[in-house]
């Protein structure tokens, strides 16, 4: 993927609205041959990162969602980089209330068990749940849940698996649990932990939490 010719068509407005633009103009701004340039803007259109519509004495051209989400990537990359927090990654959202399902599987020995054994923690019956930001979204499908949790069989009920990952919201470590769903959404996190978090944190709907992801 050429980054950085994404980035240049970017910083011209491609982004935001469709950008007329001859291969003779880009080649200046890539300071590049008009064969090069072409050959870029070819490269990024079959990569499906731009789409471009012919006209008679140039062309106009748009960045796609899938441009978007790449440039979005390298913003982060660099985020981390720079951002001080070495390894360290955060996750940002504002707090939100769930369907309520939380307190029942929680609740659950066959899960309550295996919490226990590989978390450390027995965790309060209920989970935290968190809207992520936009940026946040980005980084949480970059985090890999590598503690699984098995399904198991009740009373001839079936209940699925999921996996988890540590964390710690202020001076609490819990740990983010993702059901193994097809449908689960990207913007939500739900965190359990040994108290419920609402009341130790004082903090409610539409609080803003940064929740740290530690090994």
């Amino acid at each position: 993927m050429d980054i950085i010719s994404l980035k240049k068509l970017a910083l011209l407005g491609a982004h935001n609205k469709p950008l007329e633009l001859s291969s003779v103009e880009f080649a200046s701004y890539m300071d590049s041959s008009q064969q090069t340039a072409s050959r870029k803007l070819k490269a990024l259109e079959d990569e499906n990162l731009i789409s471009r519509q012919i006209l008679s004495d140039g062309q106009l051209i748009s960045i796609t969602k899938n441009g978007l989400l790449a440039l979005q990537k390298e913003l982060y990359d660099y985020q981390e980089i720079f951002s001080g927090n070495g390894s360290n990654k955060i996750l940002s959202g504002k707090v939100i209330t769930g369907l309520g399902e939380g307190q029942y599987y929680i609740s659950l020995e066959g899960y309550r068990k295996q919490f226990r054994e590989k978390l450390g923690f027995d965790p309060y019956p209920g989970t935290l749940n968190i809207k992520l930001d936009t940026q946040s979204i980005e980084l949480r499908k970059r985090i890999t849940g590598h503690i699984r949790i098995s399904g198991f069989t009740d009373e001839n009920r079936t209940f699925g698996k999921g996996s988890c990952f540590n964390v710690r919201i202020s001076d609490i470590e819990g740990a983010v649990i993702t059901p193994e769903r097809t449908h689960y959404p990207e913007d939500i996190i739900e965190i359990i932990a040994p108290m419920n978090l609402r009341n130790h944190l004082d903090i409610r709907d539409g609080s803003v939490v940064q929740v740290e992801v530690i090994k």
